[in-house]
């Protein structure tokens, strides 16, 4: 059975008063990643100036897990790449529909040489085919769901999944697999142990929580460990492997 990796996220829903002991009991419980959100003054206005190389410093302190920065951002230059990379970052993950052409070459470039992976977001509403000249350099292909779909069953939060999701997912997932096999399909928002089972029977490879562990009533451990079986239990009945 596949093992459908974890990353524990920390957009808008994490105490950062304790952010290195919250995230470091996420890890230590099971979760594969830390995945750091960051923004800038104009995408993700409500969490302006969050994330960034200083809460990915004091991470790395506590882990030798990989932390990845998935950064909201209408531009990046190299100034910021060398700081996340120096604060131990292991992947930036950018929005694909800020980044297309010459300037995104050398964002993969300057990552690479600073032995860092690079992803690119399908956002809200941006087109898998945003991606499919940069599908065969970048490392990860990562989907965030939110958008103006239905809530989900039992769901009232008012960022529900895109109704195109499941079917943007298994379309992505053929593209890498033709085009680009290792590089990481993951996908991002609004899943709960209750609820994954129809994005797991599309065959991602890591899936991003935040509100799932932080907000589960019985502590950050075995908001973890609900997961990690809700992803098994639907792994083994889609047999994905």
């Amino acid at each position: 059975m596949k093992h459908i990796k974890i990353a524990a996220g920390m957009a808008g829903f994490f105490d950062y008063g304790n952010v290195c002991a919250n995230m470091k009991e996420a890890l230590d419980a099971g979760a594969d990643y830390c995945h750091s959100d960051a923004a800038d003054m104009y995408d993700l206005r409500n969490l302006q100036l969050m994330g960034g190389h200083q809460i990915i410093r004091a991470v790395r302190s506590v882990t030798d897990k990989p932390i990845e920065c998935h950064l909201y951002t209408r531009d990046c230059d190299k100034i910021f790449i060398d700081k996340i990379a120096a604060a131990g970052c292991s992947m930036l993950v950018l929005p694909a529909e800020n980044f297309i052409g010459a300037p995104l070459a050398y964002i993969i470039n300057w990552c690479h040489e600073k032995q860092m992976k690079i992803g690119l977001t399908i956002g809200c509403y941006t087109p898998l085919c945003f991606l499919e000249e940069s599908i065969y350099d970048i490392d990860r292909l990562h989907i965030v769901t939110h958008g103006a779909g239905k809530p989900l069953p039992n769901e009232t939060y008012s960022w529900p999944w895109r109704r195109s999701v499941t079917d943007l997912i298994c379309r992505a997932r053929k593209l890498i697999d033709e085009k680009n096999p290792a590089c990481e399909l993951a996908v991002d928002g609004g899943m709960k142990a209750y609820n994954l089972e129809e994005i797991v029977a599309c065959n991602p490879d890591v899936l991003i929580f935040s509100r799932a562990l932080y907000e589960e009533p019985e502590g950050i451990t075995q908001g973890v460990q609900k997961i990690r079986q809700a992803i098994d239990k639907a792994a083994e009945k889609y047999g994905i492997e």
